[in-house]
């Protein structure tokens, strides 16, 4: 069985935080090449915080080092909260030190890209993501609409 990367996504809502408005605006042009993706933004973790309440996205690409917040901050907010913990997230970040990795790892990040990004395997770590995304998504929504009682292996009387 072979992992078909032609397949389209289902319709995915993509948040981009950074401070830096260059970064933020290549992040987006990068995401306008990934189909069924609609992009908004944030400037630092507070915004953030308040879009994904307003409308939580599918993944985040979350800059590490930003004023009022950090993504560090900002991604154990997310991880913490049950509403939000599924929502997958990556880390891009200047920062490339072991200690930096650590550290994203565990406030929860689900990936970690280093500045400069490069651009393929930008896009092809967040269709990765998305893809599992859905399928999480699926796949509760199979198991919730299970009856309870009826596992195939104790018999229906």
């Amino acid at each position: 069985m072979t992992l078909q990367d032609d397949q389209p996504l289902p319709p995915s809502k993509v948040l981009i935080v950074d401070d830096n408005v260059q970064n933020l605006e290549l992040l987006m042009a990068y995401m306008e090449e990934v189909p069924n993706v609609t992009t908004t933004a944030a400037a630092n973790g507070i915004e953030a915080l308040a879009e994904v309440a307003r409308d939580k996205p599918d993944l985040i690409l979350l800059d590490v080092m930003m004023p009022k917040m950090s993504g560090f901050e900002v991604c154990r907010r997310l991880k913490s909260d049950p509403e939000t913990r599924d929502v997958q997230i990556v880390m891009v970040t200047a920062l490339n030190e072991v200690g930096d990795h650590e550290r994203a790892v565990d406030s929860g990040t689900d990936e970690f890209l280093t500045k400069p990004v490069n651009r393929i395997e930008l896009i092809t770590r967040v269709k990765s993501l998305l893809r599992v995304r859905h399928l999480k998504y699926r796949l509760q929504q199979q198991l919730d609409g299970q009856k309870p009682g009826l596992d195939a292996k104790e018999p229906v009387e």
